[in-house]
């Protein structure tokens, strides 16, 4: 079975003999009450990677935008969320309305309805513009830029989710590095900076490791960390999930740009050789690949290819029809893109 449905981008595995030992799985104690030397050291490295002066480890995103929206709430803020924002984000954004907080949604990836709602806020209200870095299939890199722009003429803050772009997505793009290089993510990408900045991500998949960080300006981290409730009431980062984030960067120093390359060699393999009249992939370069084809239902090409020896993912297109999308990652070979090119060709016909 041809496997497609695995979000490891870079093929960053980490099985149980390749991580280095550690000394008991937990300690039993909540990170308010002793964060360890390993989870600051961590927080660094990442926040050198993604370009923000502090950042914090968490279990999950959905740890982190918990906290963060009780966080912010505190102050008198009104939040605005991108419609094409990762329902994680949403969630968060949801904790910050049961706490009084005024939420608006806005049109994707739509920086002119974003100053439209801003205009339209309550006077006084610090704007939280919540939005993904990049959204796979649906639009791609949002326009982070504008975002910040309007967010910075009201004094607002430009939180971004940008657990698909973390590990791809780099500086110094081009046509012949269309990811860019390091793997920082969306800042890097963009070329942005600055303390009015919140970036939340997880690790879990380009770089394979199972928890998450929020990076940001320190003096914020810093009352991130003193105010947070899950670091109280909940278990950290477990010892061989920080050993896995720590691997997952020194495999990403040492070789990051080497399999960002070949990844994207293997998505313009697939895309050029879909190529028909009647059938194509949205996604641009980025490794989540949609598949669009005139008058094929997807549940049937997803079970077609079931049959076919071809395993993808069954979603919903953006119009809330099925859809099969196929991840790639560098461990599919030529063999295994033409293969199920192959396949797919055979249904649409």
């Amino acid at each position: 079975m041809l496997d497609f449905t695995s979000a490891l981008y870079l093929g960053i595995e980490h099985r149980g003999g390749e991580l280095a030992p550690w000394r008991a799985l937990t300690t039993g104690r909540p990170a308010a009450l002793e964060a360890s030397t390993d989870e600051h050291r961590l927080g660094a490295a990442l926040a050198s990677l993604v370009g923000c002066p502090a950042a914090l480890l968490g279990a999950s995103t959905l740890h982190l935008f918990w906290d963060l929206f009780g966080v912010l709430a505190e102050r008198q803020i009104a939040v605005f969320v991108d419609d094409g924002t990762y329902p994680i984000a949403g969630w968060g954004a949801e904790r910050a309305a049961g706490l009084g907080v005024p939420v608006r949604r806005f049109a994707r990836h739509d920086p002119e309805a974003l100053r439209r709602e801003l205009g339209r806020a309550e006077a006084g209200r610090r704007p939280i513009v919540v939005t993904d870095g990049f959204g796979p299939v649906r639009g791609g890199a949002a326009p982070l830029g504008d975002y910040l722009a309007a967010t910075r003429e009201r004094e607002g803050w430009l939180v971004i989710d940008d657990t698909q772009a973390l590990g791809i997505l780099g500086e110094r793009a081009d046509t012949g590095t269309p990811y860019g290089r390091g793997g920082g993510g969306s800042l890097r990408y963009h070329g942005l900076g600055g303390e009015d900045i919140v970036v939340v991500s997880s690790l879990a998949k380009a770089f394979g490791a199972p928890l998450a960080m929020i990076a940001g300006a320190a003096r914020f981290v810093d009352r991130f960390e003193r105010r947070s409730e899950t670091r109280v009431h909940t278990s950290p980062p477990s010892a061989s999930a920080f050993t896995a984030a720590h691997r997952a960067l020194a495999a990403n120093a040492a070789e990051g740009d080497a399999r960002r390359s070949r990844l994207a060699r293997t998505v313009c393999r697939f895309r050029e050789r879909l190529a028909a009249p009647r059938l194509h992939a949205a996604g641009g370069t980025f490794p989540v690949q949609e598949l669009r084809a005139r008058e094929v239902n997807g549940r049937s090409l997803y079970e077609g290819l079931l049959r076919r020896g071809v395993r993808a993912v069954l979603a919903r297109s953006p119009r809330g029809a099925p859809a099969v999308r196929l991840l790639f990652t560098t461990q599919h070979s030529d063999d295994d893109v033409d293969a199920a090119v192959g396949a797919i060709a055979r249904l649409a016909a």
